[in-house]
């Protein structure tokens, strides 16, 4: 144990310099060859390393080459910063190692605590077993769709849990234009093949087109399939659009229809001023995926599914061993029975310290801020002559592109090679997309360290990219 409490003594100092110095190294660097040799060929020692030592190569192999989304001018994605809080306790909840399977411990009836804030937060309804802390959206969508898939089985007397989907009329799902590629992997993966997933078009302000929708699942419900799920989006990754949610929900609702909403990232949007009427219709959803690791910035990783019925996901899931039955929780089960995780980390306790280190207030303040200086940004954009906005500021991402005079038969390249160029220069960290059908760059802000100087920054940045200077500069 001396060894274990010197070794952390240090990992606490450089865990703390390396935070405190995030702004003042570059955003983003090339790993040398030699660190990148030493990363991806060491061997496995044969005699074993002393504590110290290693804290040693984390500091001086590890931690100077991130992927630069701690720093203020990291927008790429959305990656947010680490919080203090969910930093601190991530030792503790390694130390304490438990499998939140289920069980009477902390770090279970922790969990019951952390999604009831959740939902709180987003005024979405919760009831107890109402929602499971995931790895992230990826896997929450997996859960949700896998209780609709279960329910439009139930429906026509089909037990898909034993049969599969044999029996079952194909099972179509309707997703935005601008909709994750996380809910075509799903499909994918419960069987209900990609062909099955409809792409509904979207609007001039990137919302999903709701009357094109109701042509779509109407189309369908006419050929003999059976549409069975709706998915959207509030806060697309491209734009942060958020989707018409109340007209979708009624579009749901006439159909029968499954109505998940993708807040992974926007959902928290709706604590910004002036923005809750955009988000209606969302406490209507039957599940509602939402990522604690993005805008609040609990390390990764902590991702949350909820949903309305949570019988329906119990019994699409469980599976309870004769070993593990426990009847000490109120009947709502283990958490293991309403997803496919079986050993599942103590992810509430990053969640739980982030959340009451910043208190309801501070969240709002989060959020607030973050989205303010996404608004600030878009208006330098329209203010620049050699910028365009492509979209409305929707949550905290703004879309735009470079557009200097006399180029504009070479948009398209100049704009899909200037991320690249900007993050190999090391002040700023800029990702692209497409959007409409043309090259976009895009700026996701998250960070609320980030100021009206980074922003300018990153436009000068974008103009030297553009030039062809691609030279790393100091920060």
């Amino acid at each position: 144990m001396d060894e274990l409490r010197r070794a952390a003594r240090i990992a606490a100092d450089v865990t703390a310099d390396h935070l405190a110095g995030v702004g003042d190294r570059p955003v983003w660097q090339p790993v040398p060859e030699p660190d990148h040799a030493w990363l991806t060929r060491q061997e496995l020692p044969v005699a074993g390393r002393p504590l110290v030592d290693l804290v040693h190569d984390v500091r001086t192999r590890i931690l100077p080459y991130p992927m630069g989304n701690g720093h203020p001018r990291f927008f790429g994605w959305v990656n947010s910063a680490p919080s203090p809080a969910g930093v601190l306790v991530a030792p503790l909840a390694a130390a304490l190692n438990p499998s939140c399977a289920g069980g009477e411990h902390a770090g279970v009836l922790l969990e019951h605590t952390v999604l009831r804030w959740l939902a709180g937060l987003v005024g979405y309804p919760h009831r107890p077993g109402g929602g499971l802390l995931t790895s992230g959206a990826s896997m929450a969508t997996v859960v949700a769709l896998a209780a609709a898939r279960q329910r439009a089985a139930d429906r026509v007397g089909v037990d898909v849990r034993a049969d599969g989907l044999y029996g079952l009329a194909p099972l179509v799902m309707y997703v935005s234009a601008e909709g994750h590629s996380c809910l075509r992997k799903a499909a994918e993966l419960l069987g209900l093949g990609n062909r099955q997933v409809r792409v509904v078009p979207v609007d001039d302000r990137f919302r999903m087109d709701v009357g094109a929708l109701r042509g779509l699942v109407d189309r369908d419900a006419r050929a003999g399939l059976r549409p069975f799920c709706v998915a959207a989006t509030a806060g697309t990754v491209n734009t942060g659009a958020v989707d018409p949610l109340d007209a979708v929900a009624d579009v749901a609702a006439e159909h029968r229809m499954w109505f998940h909403v993708d807040g992974a990232y926007g959902a928290l949007g709706a604590l910004a001023g002036g923005a809750a009427a955009g988000y209606a219709g969302l406490a209507r959803a039957d599940s509602l995926a939402l990522d604690p690791h993005k805008w609040l910035g609990v390390p990764v990783d902590s991702g949350c599914v909820l949903w309305r019925d949570p019988a329906l996901t119990r019994a699409t899931f469980s599976l309870v061993p004769a070993y593990l039955r426990d009847e000490r929780d109120g009947g709502l089960g283990w958490f293991s029975e309403y997803g496919p995780e079986q050993t599942r980390p103590f992810r509430a306790l990053r969640t739980w310290a982030t959340m009451s280190h910043l208190g309801r207030d501070g969240i709002v303040r989060l959020v607030g801020t973050t989205v303010r200086r996404a608004h600030t940004l878009a208006a330098m954009i329209t203010a620049a002559a050699d910028f365009e906005l492509l979209a409305p500021a929707g949550a905290s991402i703004v879309a735009f592109r470079y557009r200097p005079t006399g180029q504009d038969d070479h948009l398209d390249a100049l704009n899909q090679r200037i991320p690249g160029a900007v993050q190999r220069r090391g002040r700023a960290f800029l990702t692209g997309t497409r959007l409409a059908g043309a090259e976009a760059l895009r700026a996701c802000l998250l960070n609320p360290a980030t100021t009206d100087d980074d922003l300018a920054l990153l436009l000068d940045e974008i103009r030297a990219a553009a030039t062809g200077d691609t030279s790393p500069t100091p920060p």
